[in-house]
């Protein structure tokens, strides 16, 4: 094992702590925990569940938040001592116990890092991503359908909640579209920088020549409403149909018109929903998408009014930002930010980690050229 100079490097843990810790701005965390236990603790709380369940979430993920931060300090702390420890005893297991334990804590922290650079209006909020197949046929369905194995199964990893509201099947195989929600904080600022078209090189196993086959699907990401948004939309702005749900190939598995389908008429938005069993269930979450939607576009239109992005930095999430090869030879690489790996079943199986903190820290480097 290589020598580690351990003072420097717990040092090194020390500085970078302490600016997350600045960002995080620990004494207002704690101030905001305990202004919504008292909120929690009114006994009348549950007479609005609406209202009672943002409050009990936010002190749930602000707890959380504290938590982590505390921890990682504990964790710098013993790191120390063992060190110490194992330094004066001349014992070589706490050497390479602490030398494991120093990566571990290095990861956390960068991880940590990352989450500060989330500081965008709508990055603390749960998302809300839809996934359309492209160009490319039957392999662009059949991509389409690989990326909503890859979120679920990335959100599956870090125990994060997810519920599959839309899914519209293409005729043999795959999917034209897959609407899903992500329930936890700060998945709308995280998987953000997954929206843009991604592009599949492969053998088509659609082929009976066996030729290579290049496919896209285009990935959305929007924030999900909450009540204190004011999104408010006429009735007479919205057409709404109703059809009965369907399932792979186009079989049915709905004898009622339970799917919803809602088109926001100024803009052209449309919204459909039929994984409910009920019509009113239906619209009331194509109803939510659609204002989270609209709440985006409102937030889009008045950042180009004030020239808040660079348009430079806006185009740069041109049509494709990431390729995944297959054939001739394992690569996946993201076009923004060069990130590359070479182990293509273990980020369509979720691990993507790496792709995403590389996408926040390059958007984050972006925001602050631009400005």
């Amino acid at each position: 094992m290589a020598e580690i100079d351990f003072p420097a490097e717990i040092r090194a843990l020390r500085a970078t702590y302490s600016s997350i810790e600045k960002v995080s701005d620990v004494e207002a965390l704690r101030a905001e925990i305990a202004d919504l236990s008292e909120q929690a603790g009114v006994p009348n709380l549950w007479d609005d569940p609406a209202a009672a369940q943002v409050v009990t979430s936010r002190l749930s993920h602000r707890q959380s938040e504290l938590e982590r931060l505390e921890k990682l300090a504990a964790r710098i702390d013993d790191l120390e001592v063992l060190v110490e420890l194992g330094q004066d005893e001349h014992d070589a297991d706490s050497m390479e116990e602490a030398a494991k334990e120093l990566a571990s804590v290095r990861k956390a922290l960068e991880e940590l890092e990352v989450v500060t650079l989330l500081s965008g209006e709508y990055d603390e909020r749960e998302a809300v991503v839809t996934i359309r197949s492209g160009a490319g046929g039957v392999d662009a369905a059949d991509f389409a359908e690989m990326l909503l194995r890859m979120y679920l199964r990335w959100a599956e990893r870090h125990g994060y909640p997810t519920s599959v509201l839309d899914t519209s099947y293409a005729e043999e195989a795959g999917l034209k579209s897959a609407t899903f929600e992500v329930k936890a904080p700060y998945a709308f600022g995280t998987l953000s920088v997954e929206a843009g078209t991604h592009r599949l090189v492969r053998i088509s196993p659609f082929d009976n020549q066996g030729r290579r086959q290049t496919s896209f699907a285009a990935v959305e990401v929007i924030p999900l409403i909450e009540q204190t948004d004011s999104i408010e939309i006429p009735d007479n702005e919205i057409r709404v149909d109703v059809f009965r749900s369907s399932g792979p190939g186009g079989q049915s598995v709905n004898t009622t018109d339970s799917a919803v389908r809602l088109t926001h008429l100024p803009t052209g938005i449309v919204v459909s929903m039929q994984n409910e069993k009920s019509q009113i269930q239906n619209r009331a979450a194509a109803m939510r998408v659609l204002q989270s939607r609209l709440l985006l576009l409102k937030k889009e239109q008045e950042d180009a009014e004030k020239k808040a992005l660079a348009g430079d930095v806006k185009a740069s999430w041109g049509d494709q930002m990431r390729s995944y090869v297959l054939n001739p030879y394992q690569m996946v690489k993201d076009l923004r930010t060069e990130h590359e790996v070479g182990n293509t079943s273990a980020v369509l199986d979720g691990d993507i980690d790496d792709f995403i903190d590389a996408g926040i820290r390059w958007r984050a480097e972006a925001r602050n050229a631009a400005e």
